[in-house]
Formats: structure tokens, C-alpha cells, sequence
């Protein structure tokens, strides 16, 4: 008897397995810049999940047209705490991260509902951005990983994050 073959988890396989490599989007925070967007906020892109979402979704859909098989999530900076630290509720907060992962899908979907990608293309992926810890703190910690935190506490700090973002 032969074993069962199972389907694979790997969404990156099939884009190997047809094209021989997978094309990433660009510098999102870079792309939100040259639109006119300031990021010299301490929330960095993820400030403009808040001040200006329709330009999110402009950037994925320009990856998308320039070839991008996989666009990221505009919330490398986005935490629960960071967020909160600006004046938002937990629930609001937990609320723009759904959004950032909503609107990288409406791009990628109404990206996909043309008929002439459908031909020429492999459904592109949404893949989450998740910074480190040292992303929040926005002191450059996060080139060295010395955030004087536990494993518990970093995993504390993920944790509500994560839940939204692999949903």
C-alpha cells in the first residue's frame, strides 16, 4: 500500500513549482514616503493604517502590478502596545491590525478579479509583517535583540498580535 499523499503547507512551493522563484513586494514604508507620507513617528507605516489606509492598499496594489507574488502586511511596527501608547483601546487596536491584513487581501482579491491576471499569473500571496520587540521601542533595538525582557514577556507581547495576523 502506498502512503497517502498529503497537500502541501508551503504556499511558496507552487510558485516554485511553476515559475522557479517567488517575486516579494518592495519597501512598503519606502513606496508610503514617495506617495508624500511621513513616517518619522514612532509608529512608522502602521501610523498610516490610521491616518490614510487607502494609500496601504495603493501600495499593494502597485506591487501587485509590477509582478509582486507575495505583498506584506503594512505591521512590521504595529503592536497592540504600541498602539495603545497612542491613545487607542486594546479592541481598537486589535480592530487596525484586522484592517492592515484586510486591506492587503481587498488588494490582492480585486488585484485577482481581473481576468487577464487570472491567465497570466499564480494567486498572489498576503504574508504578515511582524517586527521584533525592539520595532516597538523604536530605539534600534531591534538590530540587536538587548531588550532586557524574558522569553515570556517577549512572547506576551507578540501573543495578541500573532492571534489577529495568522487568522
Amino acid at each position: 500500500m502506498q502512503p497517502v499523499a498529503h497537500p502541501s503547507t508551503n504556499p511558496f512551493e507552487r510558485f516554485r513549482d511553476q515559475q522557479g522563484a517567488i517575486l516579494l513586494d518592495g519597501g512598503l514604508a519606502t513606496s508610503l514616503e514617495a506617495l508624500g507620507y511621513p513616517l518619522d513617528h514612532e509608529l512608522w507605516s502602521a501610523k498610516i493604517l490610521l491616518d490614510a489606509p487607502d494609500a496601504v492598499r495603493r501600495v499593494h496594489t502597485d506591487f501587485l502590478q509590477a509582478g509582486a507574488d507575495c505583498i506584506t502586511t503594512a505591521t512590521y511596527q504595529a503592536s497592540i502596545p504600541g498602539f495603545t501608547a497612542h491613545g487607542l483601546t486594546p479592541d481598537r487596536a486589535l480592530e487596525v491590525l484586522d484592517r492592515a491584513v484586510g486591506l492587503a487581501i481587498e488588494a490582492r482579491d480585486a488585484f485577482w478579479s481581473d481576468a487577464e491576471n487570472l491567465e497570466q499569473r499564480l494567486q498572489p500571496l498576503v504574508a504578515a509583517s511582524v517586527g521584533p520587540y525592539g520595532a516597538f521601542l523604536a530605539d534600534g533595538s531591534e538590530y540587536t535583540g538587548r531588550y532586557g525582557l524574558s522569553d515570556d514577556e517577549l512572547l506576551d507581547f507578540h501573543e495578541g498580535r500573532w492571534r489577529i495576523l495568522s487568522a
